[in-house]
């Protein structure tokens, strides 16, 4: 229930591998040698910004994923407000549900994020916060359709015209819910949804993922701008040396087409209609699950989800979250874990996908996780020692030596070799309650004895 995006529909990973074949030594470096990449991006780009609110002023560019198109947006907001409005200290407002790639971008680019808080019961950014953040130094607001978190969408209309009046751009996260969201209101029964793209003033940029609900392989995303004006300030060029000149409008230079083609290949086959077919399948189905897991003695659902995502928090005492995830791995399913921050709880994430629409499998699943709740209840929560958390916690993270990071995660039950424990709850439940910048600095080290 994370990661991986499957339409269900038969044929289309072994089209998408085929046209990725075709493609596979075509160097999306220089469209002028390789016309076909021009060719296809424009495809894409238009039938997205025909389905999100664009017109023919739009100007879009390809990218290889979510966390690549929320760079470049970030990016090219920073040139344009350093450009056109002289800002030498630029700042990203944005919700503290906003994606991690914009802070990513934000420590690349030389950025201060203002983080907002969000409304602990809806998990939506308020439009009156948001405006009370910007300064004359913003350069960008963010604002998520949905979160990634809760699969809430934040009140866009509204915040983008608070950043409009101040004359600042506006970028809608649409990543993981644009394609579907946008084919599901074709629906005839579609519900109602808030507006959320190119169509609302004040909003500038969208980006949207192919490789999730385009159900394309992975490597495919699309950002959105205004215009060409506003897209031009993200490009790279370069003649200022003896080779040949250079010009980039992503973060790569030499890049496979492959992912390009594979996923023109597969928007072309399964088409609008197609995609309205699935989003609204999706949409049932998460329906369902979230009513489901309501009927759950144990669980309840966060916010209200608008989306095809949804997070699972336990309704007292007894139940913990990452204890269930590990009895819910053991039955064969994956089910994200959230740490808790801010007003949100621990949580386990699930996203719907066409492959796991079906009746039959969301019984199953609501089975399982029943009798998951149940064997968590009867282990009890992940107890840790309060004194060596706090000890931990003592910890400086900035002049943190390995020897001492060997410490904090030993604590979690992480050996010195870098093996991962079979049940992960012990150490999500340390990680959880240390300072967060010592988690920060901790997970590096986590991740990094896997590939040592």
């Amino acid at each position: 229930m994370a990661y991986v995006y499957d339409s269900g529909l038969e044929g289309i990973e072994e089209l998408a591998a085929e046209a990725a074949a075709r493609f596979a030594g075509v160097n999306g470096l220089d469209m002028t040698v390789f016309p076909s990449v021009v060719a296809l991006e424009n495809d894409i780009v238009g039938r997205a910004a025909r389905l999100l609110g664009g017109d023919t002023e739009t100007a879009g560019t390809f990218t290889s994923g979510g966390t690549e198109s929320c760079l470049l947006a970030v990016y090219t907001a920073r040139e344009h407000a350093r450009r056109t409005r002289g800002v030498e200290a630029p700042e990203l407002v944005l919700p503290d549900t906003a994606h991690a790639a914009f802070h990513k971008a934000a420590a690349l680019f030389g950025l201060k994020p203002v983080v907002v808080p969000t409304d602990p019961q809806t998990y939506k950014v308020r439009a009156g916060d948001i405006a009370a953040a910007i300064t004359g130094n913003t350069a960008l607001v963010v604002l998520s359709a949905p979160s990634y978190a809760h699969g809430v969408i934040d009140p866009v209309a509204e915040a983008a015209a608070e950043a409009a009046r101040r004359g600042v751009l506006c970028h809608v996260d649409a990543c993981i819910g644009g394609w579907y969201l946008g084919h599901l209101r074709l629906a005839a029964d579609a519900p109602r949804l808030p507006p959320f793209d190119l169509s609302v003033a004040g909003v500038t940029s969208l980006s949207v993922d192919l490789h999730k609900y385009g159900y394309a392989a992975k490597g495919a995303s699309v950002l959105l701008f205004r215009d060409a004006e506003l897209r031009r300030h993200g490009w790279f060029a370069h003649a200022s040396w003896p080779g040949y000149p250079v010009v980039n409008a992503t973060l790569q230079g030499t890049k496979s087409a492959a992912p390009l083609a594979a996923a023109w290949a597969v928007l072309e086959r399964i088409g609008t209609e197609g995609y309205v077919d699935l989003s609204r399948r999706v949409h049932l189905a998460a329906a369902a699950l979230a009513e489901g897991v309501r009927g759950i003695e144990g669980l309840r659902v966060l916010g209200s989800p608008e989306s095809s995502l949804i997070a699972v928090a336990a309704d007292g005492p007894g139940i913990d979250p990452f204890v269930v995830a590990d009895e819910m791995r053991g039955r064969g399913w994956y089910l994200q874990p959230q740490p808790a921050f801010g007003g949100s709880p621990a949580n386990l994430h699930l996203t719907v996908t066409a492959a796991v629409a079906g009746e039959e499998t969301v019984r199953q699943l609501l089975a399982d996780l029943a009798e998951a709740v149940g064997a968590a209840r009867a282990l009890g929560p992940v107890e840790i020692d309060p004194e060596l958390v706090a000890a931990a916690g003592l910890l400086d993270p900035d002049t943190l030596t390995s020897e001492e990071a060997a410490l904090a995660l030993g604590l979690a039950g992480v050996g010195e070799g870098g093996e991962l424990p079979e049940r992960m709850a012990p150490v999500l439940a340390v990680l959880q309650v240390l300072p967060p910048k010592l988690t920060e600095r901790l997970l590096p080290e986590l991740i990094g004895r896997l590939y040592t």
